[in-house]
């Protein structure tokens, strides 16, 4: 007996406006659920891995503006 499989298509890749919301999202620690199990499928590695690296600089760079602000 032969069994008929259907072909499976592999989930669209995130686009830059998803990962960064996503990355964003973390930054802040509130996730729902579904969105991030639907992140986990759509979003690789490496554009977890540029996105969080490009938002971590975008915030120490915000601090830093912030703290010379204040304190001059």
């Amino acid at each position: 007996m032969k069994l008929v499989s259907e072909p499976q298509h592999a989930p669209r890749r995130a686009g830059p406006i998803q990962v960064a919301r996503a990355v964003f999202w973390s930054f802040l620690g509130i996730r729902k659920r579904a969105s991030h199990d639907k992140d986990a499928v759509t979003i690789t590695p490496l554009q977890a891995i540029v996105a969080g690296l490009i938002g971590a600089v975008v915030l120490v760079l915000s601090l830093v503006f912030l703290v010379s602000q204040v304190t001059s």
